[in-house]
C-alpha cells in the first residue's frame, strides 16, 4: 500500500481525525503526505520527542567542555542533590533514603537515574497523589521534583530526567532552554515552528486532542494545555512535522544539514551508541494511567539506550536496520533514524492513549509502506 493512501485509510477508518507523515534521506524530503484534520502546516504537540531534541543541546555543551556527561547534576543544581530514593510506604508516609551513589549527567541521557513518571509507575502515582505534588502536565516545575525508584544505574527506567536535563542546559548556558535550542538548534536548522510556547497564531494550527473511548469511539479529550511555568525538555515541545524532519535529516547526516553543523560526527556516533552499561531494559512499560498510556510492550529485536534516543541494536525484514535510533511522543507522535538505509521518518497524530491499539496497526503499516515504496532507493 502506499503511504497516501495508508494515511487517508486511518482517517476514513476512524483511527485518527488527521495525520501527517514526513520522510527524509540525506538529500531532502522524498515523501509528504496527510490526510484528513492535519497538514504540512499543522502544530503538533510532540511530548517525549522533545527528549531527542534537549539531548542533541546538551551534547553540544559537552562537545564545547561546558558540561560533563559524569558529572554529578547536584553539583550543577544544588536542590537535586535532596532528591531521595523512594523504598516504599508506611501507610501514607513515603519511606524514602539517599542513592548510594550521585545521579551522573549521563544517567539523564539515559533514563538511568531512577527517576520515573507517574503515568508509567505505580510508585510514583501514589507518591503524587498523597504529596499532593502535581504532574508534569500541569506544567509546574515542582513537578519534577520527584523522588528515585531505584539507585542510579540499576535499571532503564522512563520518567523526569529529561526534564532535569533541560535544567542543566538552562544552569550551564545561563539561558532559557527556548532561547538555548532556538538559537543553537531551531534557528539554524530553519525550524520555525518548533517551540516550548506556541504563539496564538500557531494554536490556531494546533488539531484538537482525542481520545478513544474502550468502545473505539473517538472523543475530544479532556485535556487543556497547561500555562507551562518551565520548559519542559522531556515532553513540553511544539513542531510541525516539516519542521521535526529537518532535525532528524541533520542527525541522518551526521550532525550538519544544509551547510549549518550542529553537532560533530563523533558526537552524533556516541549518541547512536549503547549506554546502558548492563542496566536492564524493561519486558513492558507498564502503564499506570490508563487513560494516558497503554502497557507498551518491548520489541522483539535486541535493543539498547544511547544518549537521548532509543536503539536498535539489529535489523527488522523489510524495516529498519541495525543502529536505528527512534522515540514516540505520548499523543501518538512517532519518529526513526535509519542510517544504515539512509532514511528518517516521522509520523503525526493527536491521540490517546498512547500505543493505541488501532494507531500501532497503522505505524507498523506505515513502516513497512516506507520500505516497500522508497526503501529500495535509498539502500
Amino acid at each position: 500500500m502506499q503511504i497516501d493512501e495508508l494515511l487517508e485509510g486511518a482517517v476514513a477508518g476512524g483511527v485518527v481525525p488527521g495525520i501527517v507523515a514526513v520522510i527524509g534521506n540525506r538529500d531532502g524530503v522524498v515523501v509528504e503526505a496527510d490526510a484528513g484534520e492535519a497538514g504540512p502546516d499543522t502544530v503538533f504537540r510532540i511530548a517525549s520527542m522533545t527528549k531527542a531534541m534537549t539531548s542533541v543541546a546538551a551534547l553540544q555543551l559537552v562537545e564545547r567542555g561546558e558540561l560533563a556527561l559524569d558529572q554529578p547534576v547536584s553539583e550543577l543544581i544544588r536542590s537535586f542533590g535532596n532528591l531521595q530514593v523512594l523504598e516504599g510506604f508506611d501507610g501514607d508516609v513515603p519511606y524514602l533514603r539517599p542513592p548510594k551513589s550521585p545521579v551522573l549527567v549521563r544517567h539523564l541521557m539515559t533514563h538511568t537515574s531512577g527517576l520515573a513518571y507517574w503515568f508509567s509507575s505505580p510508585e510514583i502515582l501514589r507518591w503524587h497523589e498523597i504529596t499532593g505534588t502535581p504532574p508534569v502536565l500541569s506544567g509546574k516545575l515542582e513537578s519534577i521534583h520527584t523522588p528515585l525508584l531505584h539507585d542510579p544505574g540499576e535499571r532503564w527506567t522512563y520518567g523526569v530526567s529529561t526534564d532535569w536535563l533541560g535544567q542543566v542546559i538552562e544552569w550551564v548556558s545561563g539561558k532559557t532552554l527556548e532561547d538555548y535550542l532556538r538559537e543553537n538548534v531551531w534557528g539554524p536548522l530553519d525550524m520555525p515552528d518548533a517551540t516550548f510556547y506556541p504563539s496564538d497564531e500557531q494554536r490556531e494550527r494546533m488539531p484538537a486532542l482525542m481520545f478513544r473511548t474502550p468502545d473505539g469511539e473517538l472523543l475530544e479529550a479532556p485535556f487543556e494545555d497547561a500555562e507551562w511555568e518551565f520548559a519542559s525538555g522531556g515532553g513540553g515541545g511544539h513542531a510541525t512535522a516539516r519542521d521535526y524532519t529537518r532535525f532528524l535529516r541533520m542527525l541522518l547526516r551526521g550532525g550538519e544539514l544544509d551547510g549549518e553543523r550542529i553537532l560533530e560526527p563523533e558526537t552524533v556516533e556516541l549518541m547512536f551508541t549503547d549506554h546502558l552499561d548492563g542496566a536492564p531494559l524493561p519486558e513492558v512499560m507498564e502503564s499506570a494511567v490508563p487513560e494516558l498510556a497503554k502497557d507498551v510492550p518491548a520489541m522483539p529485536f535486541k535493543q539498547g539506550w544511547g544518549l537521548g534516543l532509543h536503539l536498535l541494536l539489529e535489523d527488522i525484514p523489510d524495516m529498519r536496520r541495525a543502529g536505528s535510533g527512534d522515540w514516540a511522543g505520548l499523543f501518538n507522535c512517532y519518529f526513526w533514524i535509519d542510517r544504515r538505509s539512509g532514511l528518517t521518518a516521522a509520523l503525526m497524530t493527536q491521540l490517546l492513549p498512547f500505543f493505541d491499539d488501532r494507531m500501532v496497526e497503522t505505524l507498523l503499516g506505515f513502516e513497512a509502506a516506507v520500505y516497500a515504496q522508497v526503501g529500495a532507493a535509498a539502500t
